[in-house]
């Protein structure tokens, strides 16, 4: 590799699209992610218009000494350290659905997008909590949505990528043609290479049965202890997650929710309403309900069970998975909430479908044992993003008894290879690192080097 510089000649860079330096119109728009606590410099960025540019941008970084980085939606996003041009996917925006009900999305296509294409033909994109997310960045992720329990994780539903590797090829990736690549792109999230496009399978649903509702935050503990006895034998038609709500006053936010502690259950139910109305009913009674309610929904709103912000913020999180969740658990959590720093504390049930992996094709995506996935959401920004942090830390270690070590990959971003070493067993970080070497000789693929450096901390 060359030595890295920053005086890299970009009008020798010719693409489709537009090479943005900084302090140019545009630039700070598309360098910006969506948690603008993540603070990046690149060198410039490459809006691209198809994969060509995506190749060309590819190969000017390698001979130059450059790193490669990229962003569409912003979610996602990690601090980079080294000279970097950001590939901005954004206008990579072609969406289809074949007669066989497989989507192909360009990688500037948003969840939101295929949930509106699918929805007259009774079709379901398996996206995550929030539509607003980017299909490519949560499918080579993973992905895990709001109906996780039923239809398993939604990487495993993904049957092609078009993808730039590090070495400045364009390749088209499916079980049969570079099986290898198929393996690490679904869960190496992001590792190696550029993801173009992206096709899956969507799923037979028009509607399903759910919601989400507030309850008063005094009665957050019997709540907690009632949903963690419930969730213990949920049928696999049931997704849930139950949130320890404190939001600020402050625009956007509902009167009811502003300046105070709440509990939210989310509750999704694929099936006959009735039955889902009966199954959720015991949780409805156990404390005062401030907002929401249950119903039947389009699946296309399905985004309106979380409501998850839109607008970009900025955020600290810290997650992990636990392997049981009992009395003790619960008491050990509520135990730190009493002035928790956090905007969210999520306990999001796993299991059911989410446990079992695609024997036919399986991924780098692990940690399908998992019971429980925690999460916590802080504002990142000084001086309350050290509480948040410190906080985090705190709850996690309190939990420790029932944890089983691991976090993933699509929540908690960072390039801390201690916290990437949390995504993957030390065989998949393994084979992660050797395939990005195989098809990044040269270094180029930014986010291959927490990967690497993960690796090094697992020998």
């Amino acid at each position: 590799m060359t030595e890295l510089t920053t005086a890299a000649p970009l009008h020798e860079l010719s693409i489709a699209g537009r090479v943005l330096l900084p302090g140019r119109p545009g630039y700070a728009e598309l360098a910006t992610p969506w948690n603008v606590a993540v603070v990046n410099e690149p060198i410039a960025v490459v809006e691209v218009l198809d994969a060509a540019d995506v190749v060309a941008t590819v190969r000017f970084a390698a001979a130059h000494g450059l790193e490669v980085s990229v962003q569409a939606t912003g979610h996602g996003a990690v601090r980079t350290e080294r000279p970097t041009l950001l590939v901005h996917t954004g206008r990579l925006t072609d969406l289809t659905i074949d007669a066989d009900g497989i989507a192909r999305a360009g990688a500037g296509v948003r969840w939101g997008q295929v949930l509106e294409a699918g929805a007259p033909r009774g079709l379901a994109g398996l996206a995550g909590s929030a539509p607003n997310v980017g299909v490519v960045g949560f499918l080579t992720g993973g992905g895990i949505g709001p109906v996780v329990r039923t239809f398993g994780v939604s990487s495993d539903l993904v049957t092609a990528f078009e993808v730039v590797t590090g070495d400045g090829e364009f390749r088209r990736v499916t079980a049969d043609e570079n099986p290898a690549l198929f393996w690490g792109l679904r869960g190496g999230k992001g590792a190696l290479g550029i993801v173009t496009a992206v096709e899956f399978q969507l799923v037979e649903v028009a509607e399903l049965f759910g919601g989400c509702v507030y309850f008063e935050g005094r009665d957050a503990e019997a709540i907690a202890h009632a949903w963690a006895r419930w969730t213990d034998d949920l049928p696999e038609a049931a997704s849930s997650s139950l949130a320890i709500v404190q939001m600020p006053a402050m625009p956007g936010v509902p009167e009811p929710l502003a300046g105070r502690t709440t509990v939210a259950l989310r509750f999704a139910w694929v099936g006959d309403p009735a039955e889902g109305s009966r199954v959720v009913e015991p949780m409805l009674g156990l404390g005062t309900i401030v907002l929401g309610g249950m119903g039947v929904l389009p699946y296309s709103a399905i985004g309106a069970i979380h409501a998850d912000p839109v607008d970009p913020m900025p955020t600290h999180e810290e997650s992990g998975l636990l392997r049981e969740l009992p009395a003790e658990a619960i008491e050990a959590l509520m135990g730190l909430l009493a002035d928790s720093p956090q905007i969210i504390v999520e306990l999001r049930h796993l299991g059911g479908a989410f446990a079992r992996a695609n024997d036919h094709a399986p991924s780098a995506f692990g940690h399908r044992d998992a019971a429980y996935n925690l999460v916590t959401i802080g504002l990142g920004v000084p001086p309350v993003v050290a509480a948040a942090a410190a906080h985090g830390t705190a709850l996690l270690a309190a939990l420790g008894p029932w944890t089983t070590g691991g976090c993933l990959p699509n929540f908690t971003a960072s390039a801390d290879p201690s916290i990437v070493r949390r995504k993957y067993d030390d065989e998949t970080l393994t084979r992660l690192a050797t395939l990005a070497t195989t098809y990044d000789p040269h270094g180029v693929i930014a986010a291959a080097h927490p990967i690497h450096a993960a690796c090094l901390l697992s020998r």
